[in-house]
């Protein structure tokens, strides 16, 4: 598939076959193969339990593979007969909680990992970090003076301090509110791109993965389903679960006709590129809210079930003749009420397709 990582390709980054399972057996990751380029932001997203903070664990030295190999700029850092020490993986780590130290003002908590420098080069390095996290005027300030989103600022720049040569994140924004998660990681993706960092983020968040990573992998049970990009991702899903997980939309019932076309009760649908599917076979045709337009002029009338006011855009739940629901992103001005019958008309660049359940 065009989303398969390619065999003996050279990544910053690479993991190799990766599985990882506790003494008592219980397997945590299965064969898992992905790469990060050099300055490029990677992500692995899934719901909970999917496997993904103990990717991070794994290359961050916490864990040791039970087979494959992890390596950074070629270099081996562990396979299941050895494991680099953490402190000597030159990896920087974020976490949820920030993890600062009480103890420490703002400025002492970036320069912990400097030691090995002289005084005046820790204390350059610091200064030139607080000025790129905006916090020069915190710097003698305590974690608990400070708000969550300047905690988090210290805690990548305390990270990013000793130039690693990979930064690792795991969930860093969880614990802020929506609007400051967004402003956040927006700057630390351009921060990252100032430093030209590569770095690997978790999180069960898709909207913080899209905006923030360049490639994404969706994983679910200790796999990854489709390492790709955001717009792969939502546009052409590889699985049922990556279509259901990422994006909204619903699954329309169809059936293949003849030059591999779809007959929906919205209409016939063109070539599916990819799909493999079969003349006469009954298939799912993923439907986005973009893919359902409104259309006055339309003979095709579905009734209003729920509507979602979104400021610019309304997002529809439309019942068709059959009792089939679709969803359509609708441009606020027209606003229609529960009840209501409106016409509507399919409008699909990206035909996915999977056999029907």
């Amino acid at each position: 598939m065009a989303w398969a990582i390619i065999q003996n390709m050279s990544h910053y980054l690479e993991i190799n076959s990766v599985s990882f399972s506790y003494p008592d057996g219980t397997r945590v990751c299965q064969d898992l193969s992905f790469g990060v380029e050099e300055g490029e932001i990677g992500c692995l997203l899934g719901p909970s339990g999917c496997g993904k903070t103990t990717v991070l664990r794994l290359i961050a030295g916490f864990e040791r593979p039970s087979s494959g190999e992890i390596r950074v700029r070629q270099k081996l850092l562990a396979d299941s007969r050895m494991a680099t020490p953490p402190e000597q993986r030159r990896i920087g780590l974020v976490f949820q909680d920030y993890a600062l130290f009480p103890h420490l003002t703002v400025a002492k908590n970036v320069s912990f990992g400097l030691r090995h420098l002289s005084a005046t080069a820790a204390s350059t390095r610091t200064g030139e970090m607080l000025e790129m996290v905006r916090l020069t005027n915190e710097a003698q300030k305590y974690p608990h003076e400070i708000s969550g989103g300047q905690r988090q600022r210290v805690a990548l720049a305390r990270a990013l301090a000793p130039k690693p040569d990979l930064l690792l994140l795991d969930e860093p924004f969880s614990n802020l509110d929506i609007e400051l998660r967004e402003k956040l990681g927006l700057e630390v993706r351009a921060l990252l791109r100032q430093l030209s960092t590569p770095a690997l983020l978790v999180t069960h968040d898709q909207h913080e993965a899209f905006s923030i990573a360049d490639k994404i992998g969706v994983m679910n049970e200790g796999k990854i389903l489709q390492w790709d990009s955001a717009y792969n991702l939502y546009h052409r899903p590889a699985t049922r679960f990556v279509a259901d997980f990422v994006g909204q939309g619903v699954l329309m019932r169809g059936t293949v006709v003849g030059n591999d076309r779809i007959d929906t009760e919205l209409g016939l649908l063109p070539h599916c590129p990819g799909c493999a599917l079969t003349n006469g076979e009954s298939v799912e045709v993923l439907l986005r809210p973009d893919d359902i337009l409104h259309d006055d002029d339309s003979t095709s009338q579905a009734e209003v079930l729920h509507k979602a006011f979104r400021g610019a855009d309304i997002l529809y739940t439309l019942k068709l003749p059959s009792g089939s629901k679709v969803l359509s992103l609708v441009p606020s001005h027209h606003n229609h009420e529960i009840g209501q019958k409106i016409g509507i008309k399919l409008e699909i660049d990206h035909v996915v397709a999977f056999p029907a359940a």
